[in-house]
């Protein structure tokens, strides 16, 4: 079974096993979810090409995407275009990148999780060299591979094994789908479940997850090509490399693991398309979710899971005994109850609870008389009471009593302090169970020595205060503050107060360096540590002895006398003799003194009082000798009263441990003695001391802040600064300032010590050294420390101390030791030589104001002094000037000056200007004028920087008169170039703007863009088009735009012409009627023409009897219009006889001389009606000439030039014409004449008869023999006077000879031959109408001749402009001096420049006009038709005149 891969459902539905959806492609519907990365003409249209068509005409065409598909843009080839094969009247449609592109992406994004099964793809073009297919499940967050192709996956993705499939989740690379052929119609085709791996479980995790996809996207990562883009990568290589897909078919399913059998569409999903994969499952099994992959609420008593062919796997309802509608799964429970069930109530109701909601709450009790899934049966207890039988207090609770409303009291325990949460109390007594530092009844309080009740393990935490600091171990409860003794601060007393510090033990200590004794200065050494205080020592001489006053004690106590030293010798002192007195000899002590020790302390204490002056006197002894010696020292660091360890505090004595004591009195160094680990008893001595808290006292020159070490009150020191205040300098530094001290940095060489004098600075030098670090010779000596005499040949007495040099020479000499002369002398200065310095003469003594030299030289050779010149000076005595330079340097005070030539001249040059005048004569750089200080002309810049450069400037637009050679001159400053007329630039290289046509003699002509329907007043530069807005269009925005029509000053209409059934797009611009291809019509030829039948486009001609009876309908339909209007003119003519019914009669009389000639046309009535069949047909036959005539004269008005040799013969035709119409002897003329005749002979009829009154007989046939009531019954031609029944007038009728029948048939016959003429004289209308036909087409031919001869210039014209802008920009590219940024500005206006249409266009124009050329033959054939049609014209001309002839 291959899982998800059209698997049907089984023929029970969903009701026994899985079922699933039907498959199909998951595009159909999502065409917004599709998208590419890449495709072409989506901007601006662009142009690929056929590897496939490159030998044939049309082997590149259009891409333009802009719009989508329809019937009107075919050309777009949009990523939706994919999804069907083809459109709906079944052309190819595909989807196609932009060349040369190669990493191009498609991405099909779904609205849920789909189950996906295999893809095809149909290319257009090459399959991709290389491409990746990916997925995603978390909707694009995160991407997979599903498979790589290549045509070559080792050397493509080296990392993707290419070694077939072994496991059915197994990412390799195929190289099957790469190969270059088929060029077209090749098939990528991948399966997610490959047939060839056998699939175990189908509803496995690995599986489902492999099938599962939210995204799908396919990469191409490599195009495969003929090889020539690697040499070439030109636009025109690559228009033939793209990826092009006719289709595309994902095939899936929506995802519900086996439990749907229909998917509908998700809510945020509108599309309702046929044949469209919706992506929500209609769920069976009790499941629910898009996929179906939950179970429905209050369906979790087993676990969700995908159903299986023999198993729907139902999620089945918990179990709730009707307390809760809510549960969840719980695997636990499902595990513990042996998979049997594993459903949670949630939210019980009804006071109960359970899995099952099976049990009462706690503080309710069911009742066994109802059933469990009553909502009643879980009775309540007391508020504070509990138990199955109400039976115990509960929890905090304690005392039940029936008495008691509540059933029991609350315990009141404060939280923070109680063992247990849930029994704070005894349920007895109601005590709180308190925690190990808490007590009270509730447990609120603090034990002694305790604070800070909290939720903590203990409840409460120590005091912890000072034992130094405060006064004892009590704190506040609530904060835990200790109370503190004076001058200290914090919770703990463990801080000193700002300003304060901590004494410490020895800080009364007093400094045994004194200026009446012999002082031993200690520098300090970072790397060692401090073991003296102050300075340094006293130097104490065998036998002597140290005084030391003490009277500033602060308290009244016992004090321990300690005295710090080094011994210089390694010999005891035998005896040290301490006297202590105040007023009078009180204490005298003797010790000895180790030398391997560093301090000695008294053997008892002394009790020191305030206010009492003390004098501590000090004798050394040396051991074991009975005599003074001289050279036996110990050095003495100072002497401190600190207090006795044995200190009172309170009723006790506390004792410090005998190696702590001798630590920090050995280095005297608290920070040392404070780091080590010690016991408390110490800070009890340590805090005690510190009651003194004396306040820092820093020097403010000394210290960097007023703030001080907490303990021992250290301040902060400036650099060789030193001191508990900061108040004096280091040993070895003097200075003490706001700055610190600075280092004496005395010489060891020349001085007796590294001290010196703490306030100038001085060392204490050797004999022979000198200076303040005593590191100088003596005046006259050099070469420190081994001091040398100045050697200076007797010319200076003093030389530089380090190297030698003598200073202040003397008599002309110079040098290291004054060996020479000074320039402007010359001699041997050296001592013993016998020669001195004397004054060089050039000319003049150096002394004078005539001294042109440097210094000069004596040439032994020639016994001449030869003068080193100064600047600008030259000759042997420096008397003239050098090149470059002018003046007068022969005269007293005379100078040479440069040349003020701005440094444009060969200063080496004699003739660069004028030795006398100065003036510039060759000047250099492209410059010119006197100072040579400005650019020549044709030339431009700085002349000062000599930056002089060619004027650049462009002949096509500087003014003629700045040019000349090819050189145009410029601004010399500038370089701004003179431009002609509304031209631009500094170069004059473009038109001003809102100018065109660069390049003109008479400068740039103005844009003159429509103000109103142009997107701004700027135009092309070389072709003057303005940007048009949309809708119109010209090269001024005058004009409609391309395919729209109407007046540009009112609206401008979109053509529209239908491309099925016009011939181009672009329809009259006046009119907006199109020009519709044969069998369509209409305005916009859209619908199907005379003469055509169908459904527009597909419009059918008519059958050829349409012509024949179209042609009849016509001809009928002008013979009634002619006769309505021929009997109109009758009835307008005869209106007025009928007012002369009495006048009838004599007319008849005169109308019988007519009945002869109506017998005559009577004869020739067969010749009228044959000549009528004969001008019917001629008819006809021209009608065709006109209609051929008319579409020659199409094709003659498009190809002009093809119509010139047949002008003579259409000229010939209508002379011909003209003379069958309306010559002398022309069939209308000569009808026109008989017509007359007719009317004059009938006009003269009616004037004799009017003066006819009576000849009854001659006029009515009869005599006149009238009754009395008026009838004539004898006579039944009637007369004078006679009447009918009617008492109407009788005379003439039927048999009568009288003149009234006679006229009366002669009228008749006049009225018949009247219509004949009519008839003719219509036919002769018709050949007046040929007449005029040909006229308009002589009119025609030569104004098509006229278009053609005015096409002809314009096109040479253009032809002209044409090859004079070329000329323009090779001039412009060939000219010096042509700066890049122009030359590309000119190369982006031509690469602007495009024909009106493309290639393929212009190609299919050329095509249609040599088919039009070809149809062109057979006019001189319809020419001859016509003159038989005229020659048989002429026939019956001559016919009509033969008919007159006998009419008269």
């Amino acid at each position: 079974i291959v899982f998800g891969q059209e698997l049907p459902s089984g023929p029970h539905g969903c009701t026994e096993g899985s079922c699933y959806p039907a498959t199909g492609n998951l595009l159909i519907g999502r065409g917004v979810n599709l998208s590419a990365t890449s495709t072409c003409g989506l901007t601006e249209p662009e142009h690929y090409c056929i590897v496939s068509h490159l030998q044939e005409s049309d082997k590149c065409f259009e891409c333009n995407s802009q719009h989508r598909y329809d019937h009107y843009h075919r050309n777009s080839h949009r990523i939706e275009n994919v999804i069907y094969l083809m459109d709906r009247n079944g052309n190819h449609t595909w989807w196609q990148s932009v060349n040369g592109q190669e990493n191009v992406s498609i991405r099909l994004n779904l609205e849920a999780e789909f189950h996906f099964t295999h893809l095809i793809m149909k290319f257009k073009t090459f399959r991709p060299a290389a491409m990746i297919i990916e997925r995603s499940a978390d909707f694009g967050r995160t991407w997979r591979p599903y498979r790589y192709f290549a045509s070559n996956c080792t050397r493509t993705f080296p990392s993707i094994p290419a070694n077939g499939l072994h496991h059915i989740n197994d990412v390799i690379c195929e190289e099957r789908y790469s190969d270059i052929e088929p060029s077209t119609n090749g098939e990528v085709i991948y399966k997610v479940l490959d047939p060839a791996i056998h699939v175990k479980d189908p509803y496995s995790l690995d599986i489902q997850e492999l099938l599962r996809i939210t995204n799908l996207r396919i990469n191409f990562t490599k195009l495969n090509t003929l090889g020539d883009d690697l040499l070439d990568r030109r636009f025109d290589v690559l228009q033939k490399y793209y990826y092009a897909i006719y289709e595309l078919v994902v095939r899936g399913s929506c995802f519900c693991y086996g439990h749907a059998s229909e998917c509908a569409p998700v809510p945020s999903v509108d599309t309702r398309e046929n044949g469209m994969i919706h992506g929500r499952c209609v769920c069976k099994h009790n499941t629910e979710g898009l996929n179906c992959e939950r179970c429905r609420d209050f369906h979790n008593d087993l676990p969700w899971r995908p159903a299986e062919a023999d198993n729907p796997h139902t999620c089945r309802e918990c179990n709730c005994n009707g307390h809760s509608n809510q549960c969840h799964f719980d695997m636990a429970v499902y595990l513990a109850t042996g998979n049997v069930s594993g459903g949670v109530c949630d939210d019980c109701l009804h006071n109960s609870m359970g899995r099952n909601c099976e049990m009462c709450k706690p503080f309710y009790y069911q009742d066994h008389v109802r059933d469990i899934r009553d909502p009643q049966v879980c009775c309540r207890c007391k508020s504070n009471v509990k138990g199955t039988r109400c039976d115990d207090c509960k929890e905090g609770y304690y005392g039940l009593s029936q008495n008691d409303q509540l059933g029991c009291q609350p315990c009141n325990c404060d939280p923070r302090g109680i063992i247990m949460m849930g029994a704070p109390c005894d349920q007895i007594s109601g005590d709180c169970s308190c925690k190990r530092y808490v007590t009270g009844r509730y447990c609120n309080q603090c034990l002694p020595e305790y604070w800070g009740l909290s939720n903590d393990l203990a409840g409460c935490r120590p005091c912890d205060c000072d034992f130094g600091g405060a006064f004892n171990n009590r704190c506040m409860m609530e904060n835990g503050q200790c109370d503190c003794r004076r001058h200290l601060i914090g919770r703990q007393c463990s801080e000193v107060q700002p300003g304060y510090f901590c004494a410490p033990l020895d800080y009364y200590k007093y400094e045994a360096e004194d200026p009446d004794v012999t002082t031993v200065h200690r520098g300090h050494t970072p790397s060692h540590m401090v073991s003296w205080t102050g300075p340094g020592f006293a130097r104490v001489k065998d036998g002597a002895g140290l005084v030391f006053t003490i009277d500033n004690i602060p308290y009244a106590m016992e004090y321990d006398i300690m005295i710090r030293y080094e011994p210089e010798v390694y010999d005891q002192f035998e005896k040290l003799f301490t006297c202590i007195y105040m007023n009078a000899f009180i204490y005298l002590n003797v010790v000895h003194v180790s030398c391997f020790s560093r301090y000695i302390q008294m053997p008892r204490p002394f009790c020191f009082e305030p206010s009492n002056r003390y004098v501590v006197a000090i004798r050394f002894q040396r051991h074991g000798v009975s005599h003074r010696h001289l050279t036996a020292f110990i050095l003495i660091d100072s002497v401190s009263p600190p207090t006795s360890l044995f200190t009172p505090v309170g009723k006790s004595a506390v004792v410090l441990e005998t190696n702590v004591t001798t630590e920090m009195i050995r280095y005297m160094c608290l920070d040392s003695f404070m780091m080590t680990p010690i016991m408390v008893d110490i800070f009890l001595v340590i805090f005690y001391l510190c009651l003194l808290y004396p306040a820092c006292q820093c020097d403010p020159q000394g210290s960097l802040s007023g703030e001080c070490d907490k303990v021992g009150g250290q301040c902060r020191c400036k650099p060789n600064v030193m001191g508990r205040r900061c108040d004096q300098c280091a040993p070895g530094t003097y200075g003490f300032g706001v700055n610190g001290c600075t280092a004496c940095d005395c010489n060891s060489e020349g001085s007796l010590s590294h001290q010196c004098d703490p306030v100038t600075g001085q060392c204490q030098c050797r004999q022979g050294a000198t200076g303040r670090q005593c590191s100088d010779c003596q005046p006259g000596q050099w070469g420190f420390p081994s001091c040398s005499r100045c050697q200076c040949n007797g010319h200076a007495d003093i030389c530089d101390p380090r190297t030698g040099e003598c200073t202040y020479c003397r008599d002309h000499t110079a040098g290291h030791l004054c060996e020479r002369c000074v320039n402007g002398f010359f001699g041997n200065p050296v001592l013993g030589s016998g020669e001195h310095c004397r004054p060089c003469p050039c000319p003049g003594n150096p002394a004078s104001d005539h001294f042109n030299g440097h210094s000069c030289e004596a040439d032994h050779t020639s016994n001449q002094i030869i003068c080193n010149c100064k600047q600008g000076f030259t000759g042997s005595r420096c008397d003239q000037c050098a090149p470059g330079y002018y003046g007068n340097p022969e005269q007293p005070g005379g100078q040479c000056v440069p040349c003020e030539c701005t440094g444009n001249i060969d200063t080496q040059d004699p003739g660069s200007c004028d030795p006398r005048t100065g003036q510039c004569l060759k000047c250099l750089y492209h410059t010119d004028g006197p100072s040579c200080n400005s650019c020549q002309h044709g030339y431009y810049g700085n002349a000062l920087a000599h930056d002089c450069r060619r004027c650049t400037c462009v002949t096509a637009g500087t003014i003629q008169s700045a040019c000349s050679d090819g050189q145009c001159h410029c601004d010399r400053q500038t370089g701004a170039c003179p431009c002609r007329e509304n031209v631009a630039g500094h170069n004059c290289d473009q038109c001003a703007p809102n100018h065109w046509n660069y390049g003109q003699e008479r400068g740039c002509e103005p844009c003159d863009c429509d103000p109103q329907h142009s997107m701004g007043t700027h135009c092309n530069m070389f072709t003057g088009q303005c940007r048009c807005s949309p809708g119109f269009g010209g090269k001024q925005c005058t004009e409609c735009e391309q395919f729209h029509w109407g007046d540009p000053q009112v609206q401008c209409q979109e053509c529209n012409c239908h491309p099925l059934g016009s011939e181009m797009a672009q329809c009259d611009r006046i009119t907006g009627v199109c020009e519709c291809r044969e069998g369509a019509a209409g305005k916009q030829c859209d619908e199907c023409a005379r003469g055509f039948t169908g459904n527009f486009p597909k419009c059918v001609q008519c059958h050829p009897c349409f012509q024949l009876w179209d042609d009849a309908v016509c001809q009928i339909k002008r013979d009634l219009e002619h006769i309505e209007y021929t009997v109109q003119k009758i009835l307008e003519m005869f209106a007025c006889s009928l007012k002369f019914a009495t006048v009838m009669a004599e007319i008849a009389l005169t109308d019988g001389r007519l009945m002869g000639v109506a017998r005559e046309l009577n004869t020739t009535a067969a010749e009228e009606e044959a000549l009528r069949r004969t001008l019917s047909d001629l008819e006809k036959d021209l009608r065709d000439v006109n209609n051929t005539v008319a579409h020659k004269e199409r094709l003659l008005e498009d190809y002009l030039t093809s119509g010139f040799k047949y002008y003579q013969e259409s000229l010939d035709a209508e002379k011909k014409c003209n003379l069958t119409v309306s010559g002398p002897l022309s069939p209308v003329e000569e009808s026109k004449k008989t017509r007359a005749i007719t009317k004059e002979k009938l006009d003269a009829s009616k004037d004799k008869t009017l003066l006819m009154t009576c000849r009854s007989l001659q006029v009515c046939g009869g005599h006149s023999n009238a009754s009395a009531n008026g009838s004539c019954s004898d006579s039944q031609c009637g007369g004078a006077g006679c009447r009918d029944n009617q008492g109407n007038h009788v005379c003439g009728g039927e048999g009568c000879n009288g003149t009234v029948s006679a006229s009366a048939a002669a009228l008749d016959l006049t009225r018949n031959v009247t219509d004949s003429l009519t008839a003719a004289n219509e036919e002769l209308q018709n050949l007046q109408d040929i007449a005029t036909l040909t006229q308009d087409v002589k009119n025609q031919a030569k104004s098509t001749l006229d278009k053609a001869q005015k096409k002809k210039e314009h096109f040479e014209n253009n032809n002209n402009k044409l090859k004079d802008f070329i000329k323009k920009i090779r001039d412009f590219l060939t000219e010096e001096g042509g700066d890049p940024e122009s030359i590309e500005k000119v190369a982006l206006q031509v690469l602007m420049i495009k024909l009106p249409v493309n290639r393929t266009t212009l190609d299919k124009m050329i095509m249609q006009i040599k088919d039009s050329l070809s149809n062109l033959t057979n006019i001189e054939g319809i020419v001859n038709k016509t003159s038989q049609h005229i020659s048989k014209a002429k026939e019956l001309l001559e016919k009509a005149k033969d008919a007159k002839y006998v009419t008269n």
